[in-house]
């Protein structure tokens, strides 16, 4: 939503919902939380500013469109809204929250609700190297009851036909395995492979499931959202029965606690299900999950079995989260890359051929969310890479090995590397004649990721499956990277530009990696010539060697955050003198948020402005990392981390405020620093 200067004024001044001031944000209120983050298809948030009032707000797809999701809780016989009740039902009243917690895979609430204190517990594994439980395409929220005085308790949740992205037309069943109950929700008359106008899949079931707890009871029951919740605040349990879909319909579990002054919870898992997910050139792909658990139930029961052991690893998984951040940067980045994990994770699928079920045939997807749904986009993943790098290299294979296989077919003639393999993600359906094209660009990144996989894991076979690809693009480097014609970058905002210093830091790079990854010195002293040509005779800077210029001799300068293979790698196709003289420079230039991506523009993008945090050090290093915390803890945005935000005021909007990106993967990218002292840390 645009704000005018104004509005944000009187919101800043009249400031959140009363209960607020009470809450205690932990490590700090962000702009939104993941709930349930799994997929580009199961993804669901929480803007901070809605958190004061959890009680009634909805949770909302990444797009920002509501997904009705509730939870409502009774003691001694009074019924208390903890979440997604939008509508509260007469005779109820509002739970007050007093904390809010995000970890790298938790989001937790904490909330009073008459004379007890519940916890709403929304956890997305994030386990890179186990495939199995990564691509699982579920959820958990628990439900912790605190101990305390004995009171009589039930616990209700329910979802609807939101979650299948069309509501004018859906239909619902319920099953059971062992004591587990299990909803499926899918729309009606939609095609394989489509996606609605919010980008939420209109194929698919919506999965909705739990079991007993402890000595709880479970009922359910599906119809008319205000007769089922209705039901519940007036008896604490539901009918059994399951009415047909209607449009306001829910589908809903209710747990009997009974009378308990112990601890206890519950846990739901919820899901989207689709079982062909990827269309791979008319071959379709499934989730990685399907080898081992082909049908939706058996899936949803092995992950609600799974609990125990998932949580175990998420919290060592959190731990090295913050450690790393904190050993790399301090607290202020570890807030960040624990933001940043589920993010980047959940923009991804590991899938596996739908007919064979091999799992000796892996692959990855990723969805380019919000921008323009690309899938596998190169620069997207080039952007993200640096988490991968850290947790889990084999990923960056299994992301640019399709783009490989499709540039290596005869429906691809170009001689450099392609900007993706879609206009639309799922349909991996080859580039489109009217696509973007990136020639020097996404040449450069797909010698990059091919070295960061071979570097991090010891593997040579990418390189070897692909050598003559990858000659041909470092070639192409060669022979028009130095003086680049007019094509897009990395910020296409720019439009096609010739001589773009930045495209020619790529090529100069690229070539000393493609070098390093064959072992052929003479591309290793080719990408040190064109840094010398660049850097020291001044070709991509200015008069005095201050500053990167966006082009050759024209004056507004640029973030050069293709600097950064170069240090990763220990590449040393730069000098030492470049990056001392551009960290002097970049705080002149900063303007009130943060220092914006070249000088002719007043935004700022969170990618570069971390590879460029990498290649700097001291005050500089420490400016880039403080504007981006601030900017993320602000309050001024409300959408999943957007990595473009306003830098200076602009028309409508303020300094500090997100710009068009929202819940996109590549914050991987904010693990570039991390990367340098990290290097592998996930080794088991």
């Amino acid at each position: 939503m645009l704000w005018s200067r104004a509005w944000k004024a009187l919101a800043l001044v009249a400031g959140l919902a009363p209960t607020s001031d009470a809450i205690t944000y932990s490590p700090l209120k962000p702009p939104s939380y993941p709930l349930a983050v799994r997929s580009p298809y199961l993804s669901a948030w929480i803007p901070g500013n809605e958190v004061a009032s959890i009680s009634n707000n909805n949770a909302q797809f990444w797009a920002g469109n509501k997904l009705i999701w509730s939870v409502i809780a009774r003691v001694d016989g009074v019924a208390y809204n903890l979440f997604g009740v939008a509508v509260p039902p007469s005779g109820t009243q509002s739970a007050t929250v007093t904390a809010a917690t995000y970890t790298s895979t938790h989001s937790t609430f904490t909330l009073t609700a008459g004379s007890r204190e519940f916890t709403l517990d929304f956890f997305s594994p994030v386990s890179p190297k186990n495939y199995l439980r990564q691509s699982l395409p579920f959820s958990y929220l628990t439900v912790t009851l605190a101990a305390g005085d004995a009171s009589s308790v039930q616990i209700y949740s329910d979802i609807d036909a939101s979650w299948t992205g069309q509501t004018s037309d859906s239909s619902w069943s319920y099953s059971t395995s062992g004591s587990t109950g299990v909803f499926q929700i899918e729309a009606v008359g939609t095609a394989t492979y489509s996606q609605n106008s919010d980008g939420q899949a209109l194929w698919g079931s919506a999965v909705y499931a739990t079991r007993p707890a402890n000595s709880s009871s479970l009922s359910t029951a599906s119809g008319p959202s205000l007769a089922v919740r209705k039901t519940f605040v007036n008896s604490g349990k539901l009918t059994g029965n399951h009415a047909d879909w209607i449009s306001t319909g829910v589908v809903g579990f209710a747990h009997d606690l009974g009378a308990t002054a112990a601890e206890s919870t519950v846990t739901f898992a919820i899901g989207h299900v689709r079982e062909q997910s990827i269309n791979f050139f008319d071959q379709a792909q499934t989730g990685y999950y399907r080898a081992t658990y082909s049908d939706t139930v058996d899936a949803v029961v092995h992950f609600l079995d799974d609990y125990d052991d998932a949580n175990a690893e998420s919290t060592q998984f959190d731990d090295l989260i913050q450690d790393t951040g904190t050993s790399s940067h301090g607290s202020n980045y570890s807030d960040i890359l624990a933001l940043s994990v589920r993010q980047v994770y959940g923009g991804i699928e590991v899938t596996i051929p739908n007919d064979s079920l091999d799992t000796s045939d892996t692959r990855a997807f990723i969805k380019e969310i919000s921008s323009d749904g690309n899938i596998n986009t190169v620069d997207v993943i080039y952007a993200a890479f640096p988490i991968f790098y850290i947790l889990s290299p084999e990923i960056i294979k299994l992301l640019i090995a399709p783009v490989f296989e499709y540039m290596g077919t005869s429906a691809y003639t170009k001689s450099y590397a392609v900007h993706e393999i879609g206009a639309n993600y799922p349909n991996a359906t080859g580039h489109p004649s009217d696509g973007e094209e990136m020639p020097i660009e996404e040449s450069g990144n797909v010698i990059f990721l091919t070295y960061a996989y071979q570097a991090a894991t010891g593997n040579t076979d990418l390189a070897t499956t692909y050598s003559v690809q990858l000659k041909q693009y470092a070639d192409y480097l060669y022979e028009n990277g130095l003086y680049p014609a007019s094509q897009l970058s990395l910020n296409d905002a720019l439009g096609e530009l010739a001589n773009q210093t930045n495209l020619a830091v790529k090529a100069a790079v690229g070539l000393a990696t493609y070098g390093a990854l064959v072992g052929q010195s003479n591309y290793t002293t080719a990408g040190k010539e064109f840094a010398d040509k660049i850097w020291t005779d001044r070709l991509g800077t200015d008069e005095d060697g201050t500053r990167f210029l966006i082009q050759y001799g024209i004056t507004p300068w640029f973030l050069v955050y293709n600097h950064y293979p170069d240090l990763l790698f220990g590449l040393n196709a730069f000098p030492d003198e470049a990056y001392i003289v551009t960290a002097e420079f970049y705080p002149t230039v900063r303007s009130e948020a943060g220092v914006p991506l070249d000088g002719s523009i007043g935004w700022g993008q969170t990618n570069w402005q971390s590879f460029v945090a990498a290649t700097v050090s001291g005050d500089t290093r420490d400016l880039l990392i403080s504007d981006l915390h601030t900017y993320v803890s602000n309050g001024l945005n409300s959408a999943p981390f957007c990595d473009r935000y306003w830098v200076e005021d602009s028309g409508s909007y303020s300094a500090g405020q997100e710009y068009s990106f929202r819940a996109r993967p590549t914050l991987g990218s904010h693990f570039a620093l991390a990367a340098l002292s990290a290097g592998n840390t996930w080794s088991s």
